[in-house]
């Protein structure tokens, strides 16, 4: 379903990423912010603990500015829990990996 890293997508792909995956968490960020990098080794555990359950996605902001403004990101890191195309839920900021886990458990 997916390697051990998130897996890295754009704005090109990001419509066929959600439509091929029931549940997709998506890392909006960009590389000079502190509290994106913060999460980053957080992401790489959840992504190995949910491995075959879900797929975590890396946006760029910087790279990719059409998704971010389709979504009405406004700051990062933002993730969104998207489930059969809907987004369900956000988190906004960097978050401890419990907090986390309580948001993804909601929606396995």
């Amino acid at each position: 379903m997916q390697s051990i890293s998130p897996l890295v997508i754009s704005d090109e792909n990001f419509d066929q990423i959600i439509g091929d995956n029931s549940l997709v968490i998506v890392d909006f960020w960009a590389e000079w912010c502190g509290p994106c990098r913060a999460m980053n080794p957080i992401i790489e555990e959840l992504s190995l603990i949910y491995e075959n359950k879900l797929v975590f996605a890396k946006l760029n902001v910087d790279k990719n500015p059409v998704t971010p403004s389709k979504y009405g990101i406004s700051s990062i890191p933002t993730f969104l829990i998207i489930k059969n195309g809907q987004v369900m839920n956000s988190i906004i900021g960097a978050v401890t990996q419990e907090i986390f886990e309580e948001k993804i458990n909601e929606y396995l």
